[in-house]
């Protein structure tokens, strides 16, 4: 019996997952620096819309990719057929060992640092991570219907939490000229930091195409979940920041160490730290069990085709999930956990990673389009190739400056992020050599006809 991913997400599921991973904790830790980095109100606002645009070019190209090829995956599938398997098996390892368990860390440490000062613990902030990784995993075991209601509530308490925040701060009594310019401008440096910090907060805007297979109406509905989830955020995230603005005015929110706590405490001084520790908590939740629900999906998508990894690729119907490959995920996050043990490492360990799969992704668009002309695509580009374009230039200046920041302040990290992938070209040649067997001796009879099993990226089966 053939085992295979069924169709059960709603658009609102969907949307879901989008809103629920993208709005983590980093919006309040990123968005003091990035207006003290743009100096005036108006540049500190403009640039949070600039970064939707660019999550929005990047959410286009990804919406063309997924309808033509909803399978599940996402970028392992795109990636393998543009370039070859052993690229498809490369994303898929960097995704296995690197990049997804590392963004499941990144907000694990966030809820963990946040419920240590909920209640306080012995090593507590290490043992909230590690427990918010196990527990969610369970959930997520135990079936879709979990994971996917997990998402949908967490997501929707988190979106009314920052909807308070908003609130709270527009009808907050301004600081005198809170929102005056000044002839201040950004330097190239000060805008640089600045938008990478602004698209890491925007991170997770293309998740839907990783549970292409699991969406219902998939011609229509991964791109109206795509795009109004990104545009949902965008208008969240440039609403939250004009309310940290109106309410405690540039020069207090670009120094601020807890810009919303700040927010907060114009309303409810006695109530602010406490509610924004719960708020953070229930927002780093949501974004764990997002990219725990997802990232599964990537490695079964590589076991599926690959016999090196074939256990990951196993779908359980009763529960419909792939429980194997959501066990190794959480058990490669729980090392990286005790291995890096801060948020700031995790970042520069995996950041890398990710742009260059993103640039590869968005060559794929126009790649595919050339390779594949008779391929249905139920949603084309508008303006091709302007938001490839936009796309893929913003990748090469992420990577290059994910890079240069890494070497400047922790070299190592390179180092054992090299000798990661490397171990990733090792395997993927070995997985060649089990999935190309050598032809028979001339003396030998004629060899027996394989397995029924297919491993063909076109169909992109599971294993049976």
């Amino acid at each position: 019996m053939k085992t295979q991913p069924k169709r059960q997400l709603s658009i609102f599921d969907s949307i879901c997952i989008i809103v629920g991973i993208i709005i983590g904790a980093g919006i309040y830790e990123t968005a003091p620096t990035v207006a003290a980095c743009m100096k005036t109100p108006t540049l500190a606002l403009a640039i949070w819309g600039f970064g939707g645009l660019i999550a929005l070019a990047g959410a286009l190209c990804y919406s063309e990719l997924a309808t033509a090829y909803p399978y599940q995956g996402g970028d392992y599938v795109y990636l393998t057929r543009a370039y070859g398997k052993p690229v498809g098996f490369l994303f898929g390892f960097s995704q296995l060992a690197v990049v997804r368990p590392g963004d499941i860390t990144l907000m694990a440490f966030i809820f963990g640092r946040y419920a240590q000062q909920l209640y306080q613990l012995k090593h507590g902030t290490i043992l909230y991570t590690a427990v918010s990784i196990i527990a969610l995993t369970f959930i997520n075991i135990l079936g879709v219907r979990q994971g996917k209601w997990t998402q949908n509530i967490l997501t929707v308490v988190k979106t009314l939490a920052l909807a308070a925040i908003i609130a709270v701060g527009l009808f907050a009594k301004a600081p005198p000229a809170a929102l005056a310019e000044t002839a201040s401008t950004p330097t190239l440096d000060n805008f640089k930091l600045a938008l990478i910090l602004v698209m890491f907060t925007f991170g997770g805007w293309n998740e839907m195409a990783y549970v292409a297979a699991e969406i219902k109406n998939p011609k229509r509905n991964i791109f109206r979940a795509l795009a109004t989830g990104t545009v949902a955020v965008t208008v969240l995230y440039v609403l939250v920041n004009f309310s940290f603005l109106h309410a405690l005015g540039l020069p207090a929110a670009s120094g601020s160490q807890a810009v919303a706590v700040d927010t907060i405490a114009t309303a409810l001084p006695h109530l602010a730290g406490r509610a924004f520790a719960v708020i953070i908590c229930i927002s780093a939740l949501g974004a764990i069990n997002g990219l725990i629900f997802t990232g599964a999906r990537i490695s079964y998508a590589l076991g599926s085709e690959h016999r090196l990894f074939a256990w990951l690729g196993v779908w359980n119907n009763k529960r419909g999930v792939p429980i194997y490959s959501l066990v190794i995920q959480a058990l490669v996050a729980l090392l990286i956990v005790f291995c890096a043990g801060s948020f700031v490492d995790t970042i520069i360990y995996s950041a890398p990673v990710v742009w260059i799969f993103f640039l590869l992704t968005g060559i794929s668009t126009c790649l595919l389009r050339r390779k594949e002309p008779h391929t249905e695509r139920p949603f084309k580009l508008p303006f091709f190739p302007l938001p490839v374009l936009i796309f893929c230039l913003t990748s090469t200046f992420m990577l290059y400056s994910c890079v240069t920041f890494a070497w400047s302040q922790k070299p190592n990290s390179l180092f054992i992020l090299a000798a990661v992938m490397l171990i990733g070209v090792i395997l993927c040649f070995v997985d060649r050599s089990i999935n190309s067997p050598a032809p028979p001796a001339p003396t030998s009879p004629p060899p027996l006809p394989a397995p029924t099993q297919n491993y063909n990226t076109s169909s992109n089966r599971p294993i049976e």
